[in-house]
């Protein structure tokens, strides 16, 4: 009497779409084998796809054959889709079983394989729930490409956005509280490209982001967080941008802001290094000796630790930490300013502002030169292709090249057109900052006193033991001052044009909004105030 071992296979989905069950393959494999004498040593069940033979009983059975030759001379199954859905894996796994001398053996698709005619008829077996997976696969994958095309976003919701379905059954994506705030936060600050991408990671991860470190470089790279989905290259379909369905958190010009900084092709301002909440003057002060920037250490006494800054070059300038850091608070208070003097620096800057941003209109006029150039570069490339003048290749590539250029200057175009000229009320907090601004230091974590450092002093500090000096203060708090002086000297009482004050160039990071003119003071308070 031959022994069989019983292999019953079902998935979840074919349990629940085809009416598989593992009851009812049981039943039928016992009733073949009392028909034909065969003796049953085991049942298997199994619950994973046969696309591969990784799966737990399978391995273990195969173990178990192994290690006790002899012991079983089949193993039985319903039909051949139970056993494989490829083909490949399939004729490899019946020669190792044909060692081990077990023949496998479909009861509802029975072959003698040891006639070679039958293995035409296996391999159609094994073929046809291949190609039916191959099918389900191709389908599948046209249907997602193509509600890519109509803006959706296809599977788990990305950072910041949360899987929804509507009344109808649609799905869709919509922003996540708190998570998307973090993320809108995470692109601005990625965008003033102050501090490293990691440390930002590390300080939204402080604020309650969830997310690893591999999963936020993605996402920072993501279109879709600007409302574009992104389509990847297939056959000879190019990759492209579409407009997706969902809510963008932050505009196209703010993330192809952030693309140039994590590309290199925006300058770094200051230094990116975290600090010990005991040195947040590190990276902003340079020995007065030799020039080098200092660092911090501590030293250990004989019932505490003592905190110094020194230099890194080998010189002997060493200086307490907290002695430097109170005569800070007395460098910061040196520029706070009353209120009444602060509203009539905003009046000026308003007013210079209106008067500035007139320009604006001849920079919105050639960006859409630009655009109309380079979309009729598009038209002629085409026109060339149907010509039969160039190849299709070379014009998937200008084409792309061309598409890529249009998106960011309608992206800059869009945000010049939308961008208020009300500058009045950002001020208003800004005015009230700048009348405390001490206080906000002593009180602010690390993070907020190296941003007020950063922001009021553009240059490198030294200290000589006694006070700081620094070769250039920033423009807005310059002009303050200037301003004051200005409106005293005026004794006349007639008007007084601010519009021929200083036009020195900004430092390098403090970008104009929106291709405004770069050789003015005005920029520069704009990102003053920003970072207060």
């Amino acid at each position: 009497m031959k022994i069989a071992d019983l292999y019953i296979r079902v998935s979840t989905d074919e349990q629940a779409d085809k009416g598989y069950s593992q009851r009812d393959q049981e039943e039928r494999l016992r009733k073949y084998c009392e028909i034909n004498h065969i003796q049953v040593r085991k049942v298997i069940y199994e619950d994973h796809s046969a696309k591969t033979f990784k799966r737990p009983s399978w391995t273990k059975l195969l173990n178990i054959l192994r290690k006790s030759r002899g012991q079983s001379d089949l193993i039985l199954f319903t039909k051949w889709d139970r056993f494989s859905r490829n083909a490949g894996d399939a004729y490899q796994m019946i020669g190792t079983l044909r060692r081990l001398g077990v023949e496998p053996q479909a009861v509802e698709q029975p072959l003698d394989l040891s006639i070679p005619e039958n293995k035409m008829m296996l391999a159609f077996y094994l073929a046809a729930p291949e190609v039916e997976n191959d099918r389900r696969a191709l389908n599948t994958f046209h249907g997602m490409r193509r509600a890519k095309k109509e803006g959706r976003w296809m599977g788990l919701a990305p950072i910041g956005y949360k899987n929804k379905i509507d009344e109808s059954g649609r799905k869709y994506i919509a922003p996540r509280k708190v998570q998307s705030d973090i993320m809108k936060w995470v692109f601005k600050e990625l965008a003033k490209n102050t501090f490293s991408t990691e440390q930002i990671w590390k300080t939204a991860r402080e604020k309650g982001l969830k997310c690893s470190k591999n999963n936020f470089w993605t996402a920072i790279r993501n279109p879709m967080y600007c409302g574009k989905i992104f389509i990847p290259k297939y056959k000879d379909e190019e990759s492209q941008l579409v407009m997706g369905q969902h809510e963008p958190l932050i505009s196209e010009a703010l993330f192809y802001d952030v693309q140039d900084v994590l590309d290199g092709r925006k300058k770094i301002m200051r230094t990116k290094i975290k600090v010990d909440d005991r040195y947040p003057l590190r990276g902003f002060v340079v020995c007065p000796d030799c020039g080098r920037m200092l660092t911090s250490s501590k030293s250990k006494g004989r019932s505490k630790y003592y905190y110094y800054y020194h230099c890194s070059g080998g010189c002997k300038f060493r200086q307490k930490a907290e002695y430097m850091n109170d005569r800070m608070v007395s460098e910061i208070e040196k520029y706070v300013y009353s209120i009444p003097r602060l509203n009539l620096f905003k009046e000026v800057i308003t007013s210079v502002y209106k008067s500035k941003t007139r320009d604006r209109i001849g920079n919105i006029q050639q960006l859409k030169i630009r655009l109309q150039d380079e979309n009729n570069k598009l038209s002629k490339a085409r026109e060339l292709l149907l010509c039969g003048d160039i190849e299709a290749d070379d014009y998937r590539i200008m084409k792309a090249d061309a598409d890529k250029k249009i998106n960011r200057l309608e992206a800059k175009l869009t945000s010049s057109i939308t961008d208020t000229q009300n500058v009045e009320p950002l001020w208003d907090k800004a005015i009230s900052n700048l009348s405390k601004l001490n206080i906000l230091y002593q009180s602010g974590n690390t993070i907020q006193k190296r941003k007020i450092i950063g922001s009021v002093f553009p240059e490198n500090l030294t200290f000589d033991g006694f006070e700081y000096r620094t070769t250039r203060v920033n423009e807005a708090i310059k002009y303050i001052t200037l301003i004051n002086k200005d409106l005293k000297g005026n004794k006349k009482g007639t008007n007084s044009s601010f519009l021929n004050l200083s036009h020195q160039v900004t430092p390098e990071g403090f970008k104009p909004f929106h291709d405004l003119p770069s050789n003015n003071c005005l920029f520069s308070c704009f990102n003053f105030i920003g970072n207060l």
